[in-house]
């Protein structure tokens, strides 16, 4: 069940009832591609951060350890030793990033896999078992992902195929969800809206999955290749044709800027992994912007990541500490790096909760994003070497 419990223009505070527990909204999922978050993060390390929710990815857990596998030991809560809502994408994302490998047919997708290169497939049938299996408590629609820049004509047609994919994956969830054995007889489903950056397409759609009645709906297929304007636009123009009474959640979305633009358009759910894997290369979040870490001016700087923030790291560590331990290769300071990130992406989403509650979300927006301003960064690229460095060591 999905409740507003206040609104600041478009922006929504909300609850989200599940089986799992009540997700406090707007929220951040924090990304366990395969059941865990890169950087030596624990599910316990989740709990002390103010983590509502974890993401995992339906496509990467299919090929190992193997949903089969998860099933037995009864589901991704219990094998992952999670007590918070777990949301599975449903490999949809893959079909889009996988493009050479992939052909797509009205059944489904053929892949080969990126570890081995074994033939592989999966329709909206195989992706709904998938996450049964998992036991999450949000499943994912399977979908296509078009390209951004694909042509009007090309676009049209897939978005025509993900709408009777949906229609598959509701009725086999339906199945799965009544049968005895089944990990997660509540399991939810969100529908995904595509359309690249297509007015016409994008508002279509956005009503055809809106009768489907589904307990959530997703705008996919941005943070792809567009720029963030033409993504502000696509918000704007599907949000409003998306149920209000019902959660709304923008795939893949991003940078804090991204966030609060997305929340003042009334989006409920966020993930991304820039928070994760900026982190392990030693760019740091703050509430001036982001530093790299591996500057060589916080060689010997006694202070923490950013005063007043109440992350493991920012707790106990100072900055040279922890540009040591990056220098050295040593987890620990990728670890309390990605720590302090998802902490700072958790701690945003709280105050982004309470400026709705209080009708002062726009006030706050601007605050957030003047006080932002990045002061130190640098390409991550550049600090590639360090976690090649790690994995030889």
């Amino acid at each position: 069940m999905y409740k507003i419990l206040k609104k600041d223009g478009n922006a929504k505070r909300a609850e989200f009832t599940t089986v799992h527990g009540v997700i406090q909204t707007p929220v951040f999922m924090n990304v366990a591609t395969v059941a865990a978050i890169k950087g030596g993060v624990s599910t316990e390390d989740l709990e002390g951060i103010d983590t509502q929710v974890v993401l995992s990815n339906t496509y990467h857990l299919h090929l190992r350890p193997g949903d089969e596998l998860v099933y037995r030991m009864g589901g991704l809560h219990k094998f992952m030793s999670c007590n918070k809502p777990i949301l599975t994408d449903s490999g949809g994302f893959q079909v889009f990033s996988l493009a050479k490998t992939r052909k797509i047919r009205e059944e489904g997708v053929y892949f080969h896999s990126h570890i081995d290169g074994h033939k592989l497939f999966m329709g909206p049938e195989q992706s709904m078992r998938i996450q049964s299996h998992l036991g999450s408590t949000i499943a994912m629609a399977f979908d296509e992902c078009p390209s951004a820049k694909a042509e009007h004509e090309y676009v049209q047609m897939s978005v025509d195929r993900t709408t009777r994919w949906l229609l598959r994956c509701k009725k086999e969830m339906e199945r799965l969800n009544g049968l005895e054995y089944t990990v997660n007889h509540d399991q939810m489903l969100f529908g995904i809206n595509q359309g690249a950056i297509f007015d016409d397409i994008r508002i279509e759609h956005a009503k055809r999955i809106s009768e489907f009645d589904l307990d959530g709906y997703a705008v996919g297929g941005l943070a792809v290749g567009e720029s963030h304007e033409e993504m502000y636009h696509v918000l704007d123009t599907v949000v409003p044709f998306l149920p209000e009474n019902k959660p709304t959640y923008l795939m893949g979305v991003g940078t804090p800027a991204n966030i609060l633009e997305a929340v003042e358009r009334g989006v409920d759910f966020f993930d991304c992994v820039y928070p994760s894997r900026n982190g392990r290369h030693g760019h740091l979040y703050t509430n001036r912007g982001h530093i790299n870490i591996l500057n060589a001016r916080y060689e010997m700087d006694d202070t923490p990541i950013e005063e007043g923030c109440g992350c493991p790291a920012c707790r106990r560590y100072s900055k040279a500490y922890i540009r040591h331990l990056l220098k050295a290769g040593e987890m620990l300071g990728m670890r309390l790096c990605v720590l302090h990130n998802l902490y700072f992406y958790n701690h945003m989403m709280t105050e982004i909760r309470q400026a709705i509650e209080k009708g002062e979300f726009s006030a706050y927006k601007k605050r957030k994003l003047e006080g932002m301003l990045e002061f130190d960064s640098q390409p991550v690229s550049q600090d590639y070497n360090i976690a090649r460095n790690w994995r030889k060591g």
